[in-house]
């Protein structure tokens, strides 16, 4: 046995020495894990809790391990919403490729399931377009990092509601290779690996619940792939733009924006004699909301509830009359201070409430549909009370699977 291990793990959070890395984490005591579901994997995962939260340990070989830490941290940098890698474990076994020889710890990804839940669960009809949407944009944005995947399918991704929206967050990188850029052909092959395994993952679903693979939807694959291929020439797409055609360039930007993608930079080349210009975007990141919310406040929220919730203080300035930017200031303090944080106290106090931001975009989303059926603006409070009396809609839906389903592993 071996007992000269390496364990590196980032700052923020515990150093896990107390664990017994020497050992296979399938021989480690029972009552050091926390019993969460979790999903089909090819390796073996754990969850352990600190006081700083819970953590996944996923146990590997040596190299599939480095390569899955090195690629979700480089993607970290890059903005994708991956697992959030904490820490690695090195030479726990003197046969590097055996399954056991090293382990990565990811943090614990709260309020989020797997597709596969909700593929085979009833929620999925309703969601049926925003779920492919949200699939196919994580492997745009992969892409659009230069990233490989490699292995994309339904078992190693998840997702979690973001307001009206989901987000899909990938959470297996031990096959993803980064480069500079992807070519044509490149991200055709990953898109033809996801088709495949997209297919196996729904013949697995249907075999489980005793149909024939006839009644599988074996093509959904093949529609996440459409999909893909439109929002990635939304994306790359050079526009031509005429003389008088200047606001071609604010359509585009729009249409980004509601994609859920910022724009860093436009170019615009001159063509055709000067006659025209060619138009060409990058594409940022989809963060800009959360960490304007997060400067306001200080409350960690996902992009589009974030972007909900400024929505709100865009209200609250309108009503108190804000024009100045001093005034656009002091009325954000005061609706921080008077409104937001007084409301996600409430909301917080609700036992079976466990994510308040969410609760508070249902509560917003209620409170436009009240006034658009009154004709009148109905107001905060108002909409909160028929909100809870109407069983909390919105919330109620996305809180269908109250249990978390953990780490996803393929």
């Amino acid at each position: 046995m071996n007992t000269l291990f390496s364990l590196k793990v980032r700052p923020g959070h515990p150093d896990f020495l107390d664990l017994p890395w020497a050992q296979s984490i399938v021989d480690w005591p029972g009552e050091r894990f926390v019993d969460l579901p979790r999903g089909p994997s090819r390796h073996e995962v754990r969850f352990i809790a600190r006081e700083r939260g819970i953590y996944v340990i996923k146990e590997l070989p040596g190299a599939a391990a480095r390569q899955d830490y090195e690629v979700l941290r480089a993607l970290e940098t890059k903005d994708v919403t991956t697992a959030i890698p904490v820490g690695i474990v090195e030479g726990r076994y003197p046969d590097t490729g055996a399954e056991r020889s090293a382990a990565i710890i990811t943090r614990y990804l709260e309020h989020a399931f797997s597709y596969q839940e909700l593929l085979q669960g009833h929620g999925f009809g309703a969601r049926r377009e925003q779920m492919l949407d949200a699939f196919a944009g994580l492997l745009v944005e992969l892409h659009l990092a230069g990233c490989f995947w490699g292995d994309c399918s339904l078992a190693n991704v998840l997702y979690r509601y973001d307001a009206e929206t989901i987000e899909p967050i990938m959470v297996d990188a031990e096959t993803s290779v980064l480069r500079e850029s992807l070519s044509h052909g490149q991200r055709e092959e990953d898109l033809e690996i996801m088709i495949v395994n997209v297919a196996g993952g729904m013949a697995d679903i249907a075999a489980a619940h005793g149909l024939s693979i006839d009644d599988a939807d074996l093509t959904l694959g093949e529609d996440i792939a459409e999909r893909y291929r439109n929002l990635w020439r939304e994306l790359t797409e050079t526009l031509l733009i005429g003389p008088e055609e200047s606001f071609k360039i604010t359509e585009k930007i729009q249409r980004l924006n509601e994609l859920g993608f910022d724009v860093d930079e436009v170019d615009l080349i001159p063509a055709d004699g000067g006659q025209r210009l060619r138009m060409k975007v990058k594409v940022g990141g989809r963060n800009f909301h959360s960490a304007k919310l997060h400067r306001l406040t200080g409350v960690e929220a996902l992009e589009r509830q974030a972007r909900q919730v400024l929505s709100d203080l865009h209200y609250y300035q309108c009503l108190t009359g804000a024009s100045t930017a001093t005034g656009k200031e002091v009325a954000a303090v005061r609706w921080r201070v008077g409104v937001f944080e007084p409301m996600l106290e409430r909301l917080r106090a609700m036992a079976d409430i466990q994510d308040p931001t969410q609760a508070y975009c249902a509560v917003l989303h209620h409170r436009y549909l009240k006034s658009c059926e009154s004709g009148r603006d109905v107001g905060t409070e108002s909409a909160f009370q028929d909100w809870l009396a109407a069983g909390r809609p919105d919330y109620a839906r996305a809180a269908e699977h109250p249990r978390p389903a953990g780490m996803q592993a393929a």
